[in-house]
């Protein structure tokens, strides 16, 4: 059944259109770092949107899964169904998981809609994010102490045409996200 409350009541309100960007890439290639400024900044210029990071996915909704290739499909079908819901909600979702494999995000994109999920890839290399590293992860995982690891142990299939590809292994994450945040504004955001 279907509320008094339309798409066009809630984009009016919120002055934007509902939208998930799906941001996918390596570990330590920058999705949690970007999806908290571009929450940021949105929320600065009053538009109603939410973070849903992998790391914290792991601690509530999806805290019954491993990492096995069965359980990263469900970690990423449980994502979608709440970033649907939230978008029915009128809210720009920010999703940062790193979703490996292609059918996992094409199953996504199923969920939440094409028209409204920006499948973003952060292009860094495994070199790079390993470089990078914060938490030491690549370095446990080459030396076999993290099994399935995505990028070592486990495969990433990068996407070959995105919606939108954003080079954080050579721009500040300042700049990139200015870029996703330049196509929302053509798209999604309304002025205020």
């Amino acid at each position: 059944m279907n509320g008094a409350v339309s798409d066009h009541d809630r984009a009016s309100m919120f002055s934007q259109r509902a939208v998930t960007i799906w941001l996918t890439g390596l570990s330590g290639s920058g999705k949690s770092t970007i999806a908290y400024e571009l929450e940021r900044h949105l929320i600065a210029e009053g538009h109603a949107c939410y973070v849903l990071d992998g790391d914290n996915i792991r601690h509530g909704l999806g805290s019954d899964l491993g990492f096995t290739p069965a359980d990263r499909r469900e970690n990423i079908r449980r994502v979608a169904h709440v970033a649907q819901l939230m978008n029915d909600a009128g809210l720009i979702v920010i999703s940062a998981l790193i979703s490996p494999m292609h059918e996992d995000r094409v199953m996504a994109r199923e969920i939440i809609g094409h028209d409204r999920f920006i499948e973003t890839y952060l292009s860094a290399s495994v070199d790079e994010c390993a470089r990078r590293d914060p938490k030491g992860l690549y370095a446990k995982a080459r030396a076999g102490a993290i099994p399935s690891f995505t990028g070592v142990s486990a495969p990433y299939e990068a996407p070959v045409e995105p919606d939108l590809r954003v080079d954080t292994a050579n721009e500040a994450a300042e700049a990139s996200v200015a870029s996703i945040y330049a196509h929302l504004r053509a798209s999604f955001l309304m002025p205020r």
